[in-house]
């Protein structure tokens, strides 16, 4: 999934801890990577403007991400994947260049999720004409969540999932009542308890790559079809699930720190924005009273 999965687990369950979540993992990324041309995803992305019908994993991710474009009114768009090629990232970032020499061209808007057609009876989804899924971070956050629940279903009571930074928590560490969590700033970190729950930050810091003289990122403005032009370096968020908190995060990176803030305070969700120039303010009921800062 283009990312590196970690997890803390009990010594005495880790080795069946860690299966799981590798197989887990492993299923979504064959159904669900948009840089494995065999994947169910790919397959689909072919296909506009022909009836497919889906796997139900497919069809849970799809359908969690086109709820997430409506409440986000498409701030949040999962039909971007032709513009983020366009712009250069059509590989995974592992594979990719720093610098691309590409014809640099004009955005093209998103929001063309609202013509996909999806049947839910028969699991059959059309994609229209010129439009391509790219689930990324969505799908990476469900991934976290399904694993916590697997590993509760096993009998596993304590365990921590990271993907690439989105995690979750089940449980307490041995002999203590919540997990620390180290938070990315801009010059800095700072370690925050979480009791439960998951924490996702979106953010340039470690995503972005030159076309020609132009710097590029991977959170994309759909009301643009270009990389966000945001003041914010990058935001955390804290919430029930990975996959919220995820979706949140990103959305408020793209909104910028006044409009991301009030995103945040209008659905009551934990933030932490950091600004381009180091400046930094959270959202309620963000634990500031309990950061504690660590230069780097």
């Amino acid at each position: 999934m283009g990312t590196t999965i970690s997890m803390l687990l009990p010594d005495n369950q880790a080795e069946r801890g860690a299966q799981i979540v590798r197989t887990l993992f492993s299923e979504w990324e064959q159904t669900l990577s948009r840089f494995l041309p065999e994947s169910e995803l790919s397959q689909l992305n072919q296909r506009a403007g022909t009836p497919v019908a889906v796997s139900d994993l497919l069809y849970t991710v799809l359908a969690t991400a086109l709820m997430a474009a409506q409440a986000t009114e498409g701030i949040y768009d999962p039909a971007l994947l032709d513009q983020l090629v366009q712009l250069g990232y059509d590989r995974t970032f592992d594979d990719l260049p720093a610098v691309r020499f590409d014809p640099i061209i004009p955005g093209e808007p998103g929001g063309r999720w609202r013509g996909m057609k999806v049947d839910p009876i028969r699991r059959l989804v059309t994609l229209p004409a010129g439009i391509k899924l790219d689930f990324g971070g969505i799908a990476k956050g469900m991934a976290v969540d399904a694993a916590l629940e697997k590993l509760h279903e096993s009998g596993i009571g304590a365990a921590m999932v990271n993907a690439g930074g989105d995690l979750a928590v089940l449980g307490f560490p041995p002999a203590s009542e919540q997990w620390l969590i180290a938070v990315p700033g801009r010059e800095q970190f700072w370690t925050i308890p979480l009791h439960h729950g998951a924490i996702a930050t979106s953010g340039i810091a470690h995503r972005h790559w030159w076309q020609g003289n132009t710097l590029r990122h991977h959170l994309l403005d759909p009301r643009t079809g270009l990389p966000a032009e945001s003041d914010l370096w990058s935001v955390t968020v804290v919430a029930d699930r990975c996959e919220q908190a995820e979706v949140v995060a990103k959305v408020a990176f793209i909104l910028g720190s006044r409009p991301g803030a009030d995103f945040l305070r209008k659905h009551r969700i934990a933030g932490l924005l950091v600004r381009e120039d180091g400046t930094w303010e959270t959202v309620e009921p963000w634990p500031t009273q309990l950061m504690e800062e660590i230069s780097l």
